[in-house]
């Protein structure tokens, strides 16, 4: 065993393997980790700057587009102001043509003034009070006022000379009688008697609403019987008055051979009022209007609603009705006789006179004309 082992090849003893050195690879990264960052941090820095710029580009968009709308702004301004201040133009040129043609009208107005006579203004003046006596007549309907003015005209016809107006003053006379014979609606003094009826409606307490025959309307009607000669009810009247009382608003009899009024609330009662008062008011209004039969329904429908909601036996209630039963016997419409007639033929004459000055006028230029050829 021992020959064996020292027979075997002497074992050759190995040295280690030098160890590497890592330095160098650990600075390559730290440096390349140096740099990443480095990189990272100048990109960051890049992107926030682009992101400045742009944010800056925005902004100067956003300025220049709004100084293109304000320039754009001020342009259609100034175009709008042009435009008025050409349209102003106009309208003063306008103006001024008006005024011009109304200045040579009023030069050959006041050149015919100068050949009119006396005559021509009263017959003027005459025409102008007949137009006032139609206006008066037609639209406001005052016959009063009408007469007044035929009567003026009439009187201003009779001033002139012009024998020619003679059926014109023919006319007026059958015009005035006509007039006369018209019997004047007093508007002012039944307006007035219908606002005295609506303040007299405003009066009216709700006693007057509830018919004393009414179901249910208590009358304290035992209050003054069975008082003694001293004037103090005695104490048996006093407790008779008292169990007749409790009695009455216990048991409530009804007549049934008599028509009975509804009782009315108090709404129902400020209802009736309001009414009544807008009836009134209407029939105030055909009286302005002139309209009959307006007028004859509203003060019908009034005293309908009196006689069925108020108390007959109530002296306000019963002035109210015979009022309205007075007023509406009223006539505020009346027919009315036609005037026109004096008007047109005094415009006929007028016509004439204008046309026989204008042919005198004509034939005094003719005169001269030939007078003047017989010197050349």
């Amino acid at each position: 065993m021992t020959d064996t082992t020292n027979q075997l090849p002497a074992t050759v003893s190995k040295e280690p393997p030098a160890r590497q050195k890592l330095w160098p690879v650990w600075l390559v990264a730290i440096i390349a980790l140096i740099i990443a960052v480095a990189l990272a941090l100048w990109s960051w820095q890049q992107w926030n700057n682009h992101q400045a710029v742009m944010q800056t580009l925005q902004g100067l968009q956003q300025d220049t587009a709004q100084l293109e709308d304000l320039y754009g702004d001020r342009g259609s301004q100034q175009s709008q102001r042009l435009q008025s201040l050409e349209e102003k133009l106009a309208s003063q040129r306008e103006l001024i043509a008006t005024q011009q043609r109304q200045i040579d009208h009023n030069a050959r107005e006041l050149l015919e003034a100068g050949n009119r006579t006396r005559t021509d203004w009263l017959l003027a003046e005459a025409e102008y009070l007949l137009r006032i006596a139609n206006q008066r007549l037609m639209i406001e309907k005052d016959i009063r006022g009408a007469m007044s003015a035929l009567e003026a005209a009439d009187e201003v016809l009779a001033e002139s000379d012009d024998i020619g107006v003679y059926p014109v003053r023919q006319q007026l006379a059958r015009e005035i009688l006509a007039l006369k014979g018209l019997t004047g609606v007093d508007r002012t003094g039944l307006y007035l008697k219908l606002e005295a009826a609506i303040d007299s409606i405003h009066q009216l307490t709700d006693q007057a609403l509830i018919s004393e025959n009414a179901p249910g309307f208590i009358v304290n009607a035992g209050a003054e019987e069975g008082a003694e000669p001293g004037g103090e009810p005695g104490a048996v009247a006093q407790a008779w008055n008292k169990v007749k009382s409790t009695l009455m608003q216990v048991v409530v009899v009804r007549r049934m051979d008599e028509p009975v009024k509804p009782l009315l609330s108090p709404d129902q009662s400020a209802y009736a009022r309001l009414n009544l008062q807008l009836m009134l008011e209407e029939a105030e209004m055909a009286v302005l209007r002139g309209n009959q039969p307006l007028y004859e329904r509203a003060l019908t429908k009034a005293r309908t609603t009196i006689d069925d909601w108020y108390n007959a036996s109530n002296p306000r209630v019963t002035a109210l009705r015979d009022t309205l039963a007075e007023l509406v016997q009223k006539n505020v419409d009346p027919e009315l006789p036609d005037i026109s007639q004096s008007l047109d033929l005094l415009k006929e004459r007028l016509a004439g006179r204008l046309n026989a000055n204008n042919g005198n006028g004509n034939g005094e230029d003719k005169t001269g004309s030939d007078n003047g050829g017989d010197d050349s």
